[in-house]
């Protein structure tokens, strides 16, 4: 890997600015457009959420009523994180974590 190094000289403002923004879109943006962005954004990570959860479920053979007894938890919530209306958060989506890299041990560990 290449590393180059530069210089910055903030005292001179005739200096070239560093980075890829684009100052003019950046100030052009509206509160709007950024509150829509962040919604969207939200929307795809609850996507992607959901996604992760139905796979590890699907991977391990379950139907949802099987996975929710498996896992203590209530069959609503687990078709909440499979719609994407709910996100698994705190020990949820670290035990969704584990039952996705060591399925075995973490089922034997729930009986």
């Amino acid at each position: 890997m290449k590393t180059v190094r530069m210089k910055i000289e903030l005292n001179n403002p005739n200096a070239k600015s560093v980075g890829r923004i684009d100052s003019e879109r950046v100030d052009a943006t509206t509160e709007v457009a950024i509150a829509q962005q962040q919604a969207e954004d939200d929307a795809n990570a609850m996507l992607d959420a959901a996604k992760f959860a139905r796979r590890v479920r699907r991977r391990l053979g379950f139907s949802q009523i099987e996975f929710a007894e498996r896992i203590d938890v209530s069959l609503d919530t687990i078709r909440n994180w499979e719609q994407g209306k709910r996100c698994p958060t705190g020990a949820a989506k670290a035990l969704l974590k584990v039952l996705d890299k060591a399925p075995e041990a973490a089922l034997e560990a729930l009986r």
